[in-house]
């Protein structure tokens, strides 16, 4: 079966403690946002200790228009995009010569061409790539992109699959929208950059193999309103519901229970966890739904701990976590759910 043969995040230069964001974002909203003094503390109540930013603290301070964040998110991504891939690629052990498929995912700017076009144009990557830009799957992209990824490398044994997530969150920021779901927003969300590699089964497997087993996207009809964005003149508003913990303690461990069960599996048989964290009320929901033994989100806690919420990326850094400080053997799952409301899921068979 294909498997992953690496992967590599993205540390940005601008990472910023928590309580100074804290601190800038009661600045910002203090004149026009009454409700600011009873909600600042939702930033305590992140657990985020810091976050990845792609510009300094000051520049979300600015009066900009959605042009001028847009080139930047355009900029930026190119930039940070190309530097993931050269670190992935000798971990990987192949040249940028072997690529056969790019998938670029993010959900955090508009471009087209599309950035995994100009990636190509930039590095000089072979013009007869196969291309797949996916915008819009949000939060649950990596793993939605992972399983795509895994399904082009089963079609093709000799597939060498590039996996790049983008998601520059800060960029979307609007600074004089005074809504809750703005300020929570700016309470949660980062930037994260990171370059995975999949490949098909005529590739020699790594000394530790993660491979595929199976894949699932669920659509919760009627569920719209959950998760989004609103587009407006000024740019990308933010949209999500409270009611994102009560959809996964109805939802999520009857959905894992049934995937697991197609391929003759319990919730007891998954060693790895290697959930998207969207922020603790949702960790903590996880938590209670499947009351798992042990500590069992310890790796997506932490890179929630780290880096806040980096949307599509996120679950690739607690995939690269993973990867890089050892799993137990075993199956692992990945999950995440975004907009539409939707869930993906992605089931590894994972050795040392």
């Amino acid at each position: 079966m294909p498997f992953i043969a690496a992967v590599s995040k993205t540390d940005l230069p601008n990472k910023i403690d928590q309580q100074e964001v804290k601190k800038q974002a009661r600045e910002m909203f203090a004149t026009d946002f009454p409700q600011v003094d009873r909600l600042i503390h939702a930033f305590d109540n992140t657990e985020i200790i810091s976050r990845n930013f792609v510009k300094p603290l000051s520049y979300y301070a600015e009066t900009t228009t959605f042009e001028q964040r847009n080139d930047e998110y355009n900029n930026w991504a190119v930039h940070y995009s190309v530097q993931a891939i050269e670190d992935v690629l000798p971990k990987a052990g192949i040249v940028k010569g072997d690529i056969t498929d790019i998938l670029f995912v993010s959900t955090t700017g508009l471009a087209t061409p599309s950035i995994d076009a100009q990636i190509i144009n930039q590095m000089h990557l072979n013009p007869h790539i196969n291309r797949m830009p996916l915008w819009g799957l949000g939060c649950a992209g990596g793993v939605s992109g992972i399983a795509k990824a895994m399904t082009l490398a089963k079609a093709n044994a000799d597939a060498v699959v590039l996996l790049v997530a983008v998601e520059l969150c800060s960029l979307t920021l609007i600074k004089n929208d005074y809504s809750k779901s703005n300020f929570i927003g700016s309470s949660l969300f980062s930037d994260g950059i990171v370059a995975c590699i999949v490949k098909g089964d005529n590739h020699s497997p790594q000394a530790k193999l993660i491979s595929f087993k199976a894949a699932s996207s669920k659509l919760y009809y009627d569920s719209l309103e959950v998760m989004g964005w609103e587009f407006n003149d000024k740019g990308f508003k933010v949209v999500f519901s409270k009611d994102i913990p009560t959809f996964i303690h109805e939802h999520i461990k009857e959905d894992i229970v049934e995937f697991l069960s197609k391929h003759q599996l319990e919730l007891k048989d998954i060693k790895n966890f290697i959930f998207h964290p969207g922020g603790k009320k949702v960790l903590d929901a996880y938590t209670d739904a499947l009351a798992a033994e042990g500590d069992f989100l310890k790796n997506t806690r932490e890179t929630m701990n780290g880096y806040g919420n980096m949307s599509s990326a996120t679950v690739l850094y607690v995939l690269e976590k993973f990867m890089a400080e050892g799993f137990e053997d075993g199956y692992g799952l990945m999950l995440a759910m975004g907009p539409g409301f939707s869930s993906e899921m992605v089931l590894l068979d994972m050795k040392n």
